[in-house]
């Protein structure tokens, strides 16, 4: 989807040159007022508060103003806190951000404040409000180069919203963001614009008529820019925006384009959804008329506090002043380079801290991947500022962390939970830092690599040296390196480089980053008249495993049907049902559903569909099944007690760790499956053979208390004051079910549980790994699976003592005796084989022939059958000391099937006339499906075609012989 087709509230900000216009001296980001209001966290509408920023003022050693009254109505804080406040006194419901991990599968990441609305707008979830309000946190990437180049373009942001789920429209919508816009921040009308689509004769009327907006400043535009889409079909309509003018001055005239960025700037977008665009394009108006709408906080911002650029609000600003102190450089005396370079990392920190805050840990795949380049954009940007060390002086230390403190100073408005996670934010960032800072370093060694083959080849071409523009881009995007500094140092040694291939491997990479989950999907999709029509199923399996129920719907392959015939693979959706819908990491439940004795479904999973319909997936065994019908849904008792027995001990496990290991580590996903249960959790080790004891000990311990699990529905409040853990990955309404193990763990969760921890028998470990960085996995097993488990190993032992012959408790001393004899069989083998290889090394020497004429070099390239690697090795060194320097040793073999060995040793001599052992071996491993390298002086190598050694190893002697006659003539 276009970006131009989304709405202000997912929409990616147009690319546009930076505004310029005058600003007070006392607003200029140096200045003394500035910046006590750009560090000022504590910004109120209260007088108190007030008087306590100035007397904090009055004590500091530099003098520094006052907060005006204007500072603290235009403070970011205060701006979201009116917004919402404004729509909360209109009927809107304000509710919470979501996570910046949505729970939708067709989206990355959460890139639009409607998306957790998603479903409501669908028609899939009934309305819990009509009208909503919200400040909701976004990351999107999908511009990431125009970051701190622009005024307006980041990858973190907030959009504040205003949401109608059929409960008003276009006239109150516009009313009140005029409203909002000209009364509550006090705009000035004769600087706001508007937009509206060039048909919706609608809006431009209450605009014009009822609004009162002078003809001459509303623009009918087309459908690329005011009419939005979900894509090729589904929800749509038409959308206004408003603009605010920086240069009224310059007259309102016809040929006035909105997109000039030197002089307006959009801040609100009205999205009027309306219609559902059919299949073959036509409208229809939708049954129900919703109102989406998005103003970006941080342009409302740089409005309201009259600064060129979003970036130097009091939003993002203390972190860039923060950055600018490590960097020893002041922002307001900078250059424009240095100003985008503080922008992006002030920029980039937001996006790191409050992602990783969400659970989302650098790794190379998916969101992951995300927040990995983030950070290792914000610590190559760092290194071009000179930024070294942490701030205490220790050059080895790590800068992210310091400017991540000043985020979440700022944060207590946003996500209050963030200053709790703060520990685990900043040891995350730690290590990722520091492991990228040695990633650098080897880019650093690869470009000294890279240069010399260019010199070289230049001069054996008698040509200019540069430096391919594909070698510039493998150096920026797999290690990091600055495209910056390959210029900078390739100029400094005389190599230019081919920036215009280097250009085309980033806009591919571009195109690629855009391509991947930028818009939301809110298309209709098949069925959903049938969904329409089906309530939400009630779920009783809390307390029964039996019901009766009344099939309300049917699926064959995906698309409704009235009934279904034996031996087809069906979907059924009923009123009620005992079963389990797979959700909190629970697998769906088994069993069967019988109609009247006619016919037997077999239940193999259940699923959610959106909203609360439960979908029950499994196999006709007997008869016809038609909607309306009634059947016995049972549950298959003994698979759910092991469900209920391995979800308990997931919650006792979490709280084993909080105990073992520390209270920041925290569940970053599980399964709970029949068979085992697995926990992944955020830590940064792995873990010790002791802790893991410790931690089965605990668990098993509350086992054996067996203490009785209370479970209770409330407000969300009221569970988060008591103390109850929210699930990760789980989206929670205003009342929810908490599982409480009084004196152990009490959690938000909807998962079946055993009513008593003795149910649960005992708890193993049977692993534990890490699966990305930061995030270690805990795989387990407990009751029945236990039993099951310590009885297939008791077996497995028995096995074993019967065949060493000794009791159990001699096992270990048992093996690790057998282990050493077989250890010092090995030595004695690889000595034998090694003496074999002199000898043949020896045997050899007697073929080494002369190539140079100047300096005479003693060259052996010779296949010494099936001998070993190892074996290998020593044969060359060998004959580098007899034949002494100068020297140059070949030598191959097939050690195994399909295996083959190369070894590469060169005197001191040889090295110095710029010939390298492992550069030399590689090309020649090629041609045996293989490669390696290592030093200039020795290197080896390996392949999988033996086939080709002996053509591999003539090409070797003849590119030797002829850069040795080069070089020694």
């Amino acid at each position: 989807m276009e970006a131009s087709k989304l709405p202000c509230s997912f929409a990616p900000f147009p690319s546009r040159p930076k505004c310029h216009f005058p600003i007070s001296p006392a607003r200029a980001p140096g200045h003394a007022a500035f910046r006590n209001y750009k560090h000022s966290s504590l910004i109120s509408r209260n007088k108190s508060a007030r008087g306590a920023i100035q007397n904090a003022a009055a004590a500091a050693a530099a003098p520094v103003q006052a907060l005006t009254e204007e500072e603290e109505e235009t403070s970011g804080n205060s701006i979201r806190r009116r917004f919402l406040e404004f729509y909360a006194a209109r009927g809107h419901k304000i509710l919470p951000s979501s996570s910046l991990v949505p729970d939708d599968p067709t989206v990355l990441l959460t890139i639009a404040g409607m998306l957790q609305f998603k479903p409501v707008f669908l028609g899939k979830v009934a309305r819990q409000v009509p009208s909503a309000t919200t400040s909701q946190r976004c990351v999107r990437t999908n511009d990431i180069e125009n970051v701190g180049r622009t005024s307006r373009h980041h990858t973190f942001f907030e959009m504040l919203g205003n949401f109608s789920f059929g409960d008003y429209f276009k006239k109150e919508a516009i009313k009140w963001a005029w409203e909002l816009s000209t009364v509550e921040y006090g705009l000035p009308a004769d600087n706001l614009w508007i937009s509206v689509y060039e048909d919706d004769e609608e809006t431009y009327a209450i605009w014009h008529d009822e609004i009162g907006v002078p003809a001459d400043r509303i623009k009918k535009m087309g459908e690329e820019d005011n009419f939005w889409t979900s894509g090729a079909t589904g929800p749509c309509g038409p959308c206004s925006e408003i603009y605010y003018d920086f240069h009224p001055e310059r007259g309102q005239h016809s040929a006035v384009d909105l997109n000039d960025d030197t002089r307006f700037i959009e801040f609100y977008n009205l999205v009027f959804m309306q219609f559902n665009k059919k299949d073959d394009g036509s409208l229809e108006p939708l049954k129900q008329k919703n109102i989406d709408t998005g103003m970006g906080l941080e342009r409302m911002a740089r409005i309201l506090q009259k600064v060129p650029n979003n970036y130097e609000t009091d939003l993002i600003f203390p972190i860039i002043e923060k950055v600018s102190e490590l960097a020893n450089v002041s922002y307001a005396r900078a250059d424009d380079s240095t100003k985008t370079k503080l922008k992006v990392i002030g920029d980039h920190m937001r996006a790191i801290v409050y992602l990783i805050s969400d659970g989302v840990f650098p790794s190379n795949i998916g969101r992951g991947y995300v927040v990995r380049r983030l950070i290792r954009r914000a610590v190559r940007t760092g290194r071009l500022l000179d930024i070294r060390g942490d701030e205490n002086g220790n050059l080895e230390g790590a800068f992210l962390p310091i400017v991540a403190e000043k985020v979440i100073d700022l944060s207590s408005e946003i996500d209050p939970d963030l200053k709790s996670r703060k520990s685990r934010i900043l040891e995350e960032l730690k290590r990722e830092e520091l492991r990228f800072v040695v990633t650098l370093e080897r880019g650093e060694k690869l470009l000294d690599e890279m240069l010399d083959d260019a010199l070289g080849k230049a001069k054996v071409n008698n040509a200019d040296p540069f430096l391919s523009g594909k070698d510039a881009f493998l150096l920026y995007d797999t290690y990091g390196f600055p495209v910056e500094i390959t210029m900078e140092v390739a100029d400094e040694r005389g190599v230019s480089i081919d920036m215009s291939c280097f250009d085309i491997e980033m806009e591919n990479q571009r195109r690629q980053s855009q391509a991947a989950h930028n818009t939301v999907k809110l298309t209709v999709e098949n069925g959903s008249e049938l969904t329409e029509n089906i309530p939400d199923t009630e779920f009783i399996g809390y307390d029964t495993l039996y019901s009766k129920a009344v099939i309300k719907g049917l699926l064959l392959s995906g698309k409704p049907v009235v009934e279904v015939s034996q031996g087809n693979e069906v979907e059924v959706l009923l009123d009620r049902t005992p079963f389990y819908a797979e959700s909190g990491g629970q697998i769906g439940d088994r069993g069967v559903l019988k109609v009247n004795n006619t016919a037997v479904i077999e239940i193999a999973d259940v699923q959610k569909s959106l909203g609360n319909i439960f979908v029950h997936k499994g196999v006709i065994k007997e008869g016809i099944v038609a909607v309306g019908r009634e059947v016995e849904a049972a549950v298959d008792a003994k698979l759910r007690q092991r469900a209920k027995v391995h979800h308990t001990a997931t919650h006792l496990l979490q709280a084993a760790l909080k105990k073992v290991i520390g209270q920041e580590t925290s569940q970053a996903g599980s399964l709970v499956a029949f068979e085992r249960l697995r926990f992944d959790f955020n830590f940064h080790r792995q873990l010790l053979d002791h802790e893991l004891t410790k931690i089965e000990d605990l668990i098993n311990e509350w086992i054996g208390d067996a203490t009785a699990l209370q479970t209770k529905v409330m407000p969300i409040a009221d569970a988060k004051s008591a103390g109850a853990i929210a699930m990760f990955g789980e989206k929670y309404g205003e009342e929810v079910r908490v599982v409480n193990v009084p004196g152990v763990s009490m959690e938000l969760c909807g998962g079946t549980h055993v009513s008593n921890t003795s149910e649960i028998r005992g708890f193993k470990i049977i692993s534990e790994q890490g699966i990305s960085s930061g995030v270690r996995r805990i795989e387990a097993v407990a009751g029945d699976a236990f039993i099951e488990y310590v009885s297939e190993r008791d077996n497995y032992m028995k096995q074993l003592c019967s065949t060493l012959k000794v009791k159990a408790e001699e096992v270990p001393a048992r093996v690790g005796a057998i282990m050493e004899e077989l250890r010092m069989v090995k030595t004695e083998v690889s000595a034998a084989r090694a003496k074999t290889a002199v000898y043949k090394a020896s045997v050899l020497a007697n073929k080494a022939f002369h190539v140079g004429t100047t300096t005479q070099i003693r060259v052996v390239v010779e296949l010494m059958d099936d001998t070993d690697a190892d074996s290998l090795k020593c044969a060359a060194e060998h004959l580098v000391d007899v034949l002494q320097d100068p020297a140059a040793i070949i030598l191959g073999s097939f050690p195994g099937e399909d295996k083959v060995s190369l070894v590469a040793a060169f005197s001191p001599s040889v090295v110095s006339m710029g010939i390298q052992a492992g550069k030399f071996i590689g090309p020649i491993a090629k041609m045996c499906g293989g490669g390696g390298g290592g030093r200039p002086n020795f290197a080896q190598a390996g392949g999988r075609k033996p086939e080709n050694l002996s053509s591999a190893l003539e090409k070797a002697k003849t590119d030797l012989v002829s850069v040795l006659s080069k070089k020694a003539s």
